[in-house]
């Protein structure tokens, strides 16, 4: 389902917009400060008012649709059809200040936004690639509620005050704890995608926050994502849990594309792949001796953490970003920060075109899209299977984010249609579109339902 019909346009005063941002134009240079909540919605609207061919403005939307103190979760679009999903476009997403006092992400993201624009209007060709190939949703506060309340304090900024929301709730300890399911269903081959989508919504335990955010990584079909924290400087891959509890790697299936992803943003960062003073925390001083990467259990197991769940209910893959020792840096660092993470942004943006994409149809004089397919891909370079399945949007089409290798790819939508396997090979050139590998799948029969028994691939899916 499309989210932009399930979502609100901003609700703000216009007025207070309009001043805001005249005051921020006016000021100069709006980048050298901190922008409270109206001054991050101005913010915000002023760069939708500068493109407004290639922006657009929602809000979160849930039960409720707003955080205990009344504020919204406000995402800005960047894209050539901002309002609507395109077919074959995949979506990406930026999600800032999820810990309150985290505020870093939140002012670059803001800045990015603007930059994003200006590159577009100057004519820019990468910077026009990449927005016209993608939708990109930028959420520069996930707990406006948790900010307000680290920004107030009237001394030097505490190192947890402001980092749960407004009922004390850690957001990234309060998703679904999926990684027990797939965990436990991993010597009986049973699902390890797309987990209990709709009881989830249900869930008493979860914040206004955390409820909306599941609804939003449900609704859109998110490729890639990156959650931005602070309080140290590493990008942390899935997953964020171990099996114990312990401090032990735990590698997902997609293990390799996440240590690639993570590195797409390390090593084009101005310091975290490079020998730096660490922060004063355990171990800090082996991120950049691994090109400035952890997986995230390997750190410090983390239950009920966005980033493992986005992986484990969706298609989207997503990694953490932590930005800086300094949680809440002076505003006069702030451009530092900026100079130091724009190349890393922008890089990380491209690797949503990394791997296969293309469309599931069934086969016919005039094809319709398949929703719900199961896309399944068997590594040839290395003859393992990548047990996690992505799965067709409404429209049928897909995306699967790979590193370059061989690959023999699978997809199924039974019972009404029979599989179909196709072979490619992915190279990933910069500043590429992924390789299309469309699907047309028949209606099935009894023989095309032996085929898929004898086969190497639906063999290992049968008991996969």
């Amino acid at each position: 389902m499309e989210f932009t019909a399930s979502v609100a346009v901003i609700l703000v005063s216009l007025c207070l917009i309009s001043i805001q941002a005249a005051s921020l134009a006016s000021s100069g240079s709006s980048w050298v400060r901190h922008h409270n909540y109206a001054e991050m919605l101005a913010a915000l609207d002023a760069v939708h008012s500068k493109c407004p061919d290639i922006t657009y403005m929602y809000n979160l939307t849930g039960h409720p649709d707003h955080t205990i103190q009344g504020r919204n979760l406000a995402v800005l679009v960047i894209s050539d059809h901002p309002e609507e999903h395109e077919v074959g476009e995949p979506e990406f997403k930026y999600v800032a200040n999820m810990h309150g006092n985290e505020v870093v992400g939140r002012e670059l993201v803001l800045r990015l936004a603007e930059y994003m624009c200006e590159a577009y209007k100057r004519g820019d060709n990468n910077m026009q690639k990449l927005v016209d190939n993608t939708r990109i949703h930028i959420m520069p506060s996930m707990n406006p509620d948790g900010w307000e309340m680290a920004n107030n304090q009237p001394d030097a900024k505490d190192w947890l005050v402001g980092r749960a929301n407004a009922q004390n709730i850690d957001l990234n300890r309060n998703f679904p704890d999926l990684n027990r399911i797939v965990y436990s269903h991993e010597q009986t081959h049973a699902a390890n995608n797309h987990l209990m989508r709709q009881s989830l919504i249900d869930n008493t335990n979860l914040a206004p926050e955390t409820r909306m955010m599941i609804e939003w990584i449900m609704d859109v079909p998110f490729v890639l994502s990156a959650n931005i924290h602070g309080g140290d400087l590493v990008a942390n891959y899935p997953y964020d849990e171990s099996r114990d509890g312990g401090n032990d790697y735990t590698g997902s299936p997609d293990d390799a594309t996440f240590r690639h992803l993570a590195e797409s943003y390390s090593l084009n960062h101005a310091t975290m792949a490079r020998p730096h003073q660490p922060c004063d925390m355990i171990d800090d001083e082996k991120f950049y001796m691994h090109k400035g990467i952890t997986n995230g259990a390997s750190w410090y197991s983390v239950k009920g953490g966005m980033q493992d769940f986005n992986y484990l209910s969706s298609n989207c893959f997503e990694i953490t970003l932590e930005l800086g020792c300094n949680k809440f840096p002076p505003a006069a660092d702030l451009p530092q920060y900026w100079d130091d993470n724009r190349e890393a942004l922008l890089s990380y943006m491209w690797q949503t075109h990394i791997g296969i994409k293309g469309r599931v149809m069934n086969q016919g004089q005039q094809p319709d899209p398949i929703a719900n397919a199961v896309i399944h891909v068997f590594n040839a370079t290395n003859r393992r299977h990548i047990n996690h399945d992505v799965t067709s949007a409404h429209d049928g089409d897909y995306w699967r984010l790979l590193i370059p290798g061989d690959y023999q790819v699978q997809a199924c939508a039974l019972p009404l249609y029979s599989c179909v396997t196709k072979t490619v090979t992915v190279e990933n050139q910069p500043f590429s579109m992924a390789k299309t590998l469309d699907f047309y799948l028949p209606l099935t029969s009894l023989e095309n339902e032996e085929d898929i028994e004898t086969s190497e691939l639906g063999k290992a899916l049968d008991t996969y």
